[in-house]
């Protein structure tokens, strides 16, 4: 599959030529962290932190990227079978592009669940996934072109597609909007 077709590199060059300094790791991690720690599917508030992010308000094709990576993530969270597709170069980049986005997912994601959970009290699960996701946000520079890199990179990769899910199973548990009859 030619690079040019993934979606990573689809949003780059969407961000690119509206001038956005920003990849789509960085979005994707700071959505990703937000929703799992419970910020809920708004896209107004998305929006928001995602100006932030930008530094500035996006052309309409990149709002529409914003939103349809929140729907993406809405799905991949609140669906029956819950899994997090990474938005990531291809395999085909070169490690040294691949480690650089996952290391800006990763400090993204933390930027993103700090913002909705603050100083909440988190297990002590939790805390080493955030740790695990910060000292893997210092990786880029570790990995280099190699088998071992390369597996090293992997590794890496499978942790963060399911990581994330125990903190979302933690801290965004769904908040009932109207209490459901009891069924004891």
């Amino acid at each position: 599959m030619p690079i040019q077709n993934s979606p990573y590199a689809a949003f780059a060059t969407l961000l690119a030529n509206s001038a956005q300094p920003v990849t789509p790791a960085e979005l994707h991690g700071l959505l990703l962290g937000r929703s799992c720690a419970g910020a809920g599917f708004d896209a107004e508030s998305w929006l928001i932190d995602a100006v932030e992010l930008l530094g500035a308000e996006p052309e309409e094709s990149v709002r529409q990227a914003l939103l349809g990576l929140q729907e993406m993530v809405k799905g991949e969270l609140a669906g029956e079978d819950i899994a997090i597709v990474l938005l990531l170069p291809s395999d085909d980049a070169p490690l040294t592009e691949r480690a650089q986005a996952l290391g800006q997912w990763c400090q993204s994601f933390l930027t993103g669940f700090g913002l909705i959970a603050g100083d909440r009290a988190l297990s002590g699960e939790a805390v080493e996934v955030l740790q695990d996701l910060a000292a893997i946000a210092q990786i880029q520079d570790s990995l280099e072109e190699s088998e071992d890199g390369e597996n090293d990179y992997m590794e890496v990769m499978e942790y963060l597609r399911v990581a994330p899910l125990l903190l979302f199973t933690e801290c965004a548990k769904p908040v009932a909007a109207t209490p459901k009859p009891s069924l004891h």
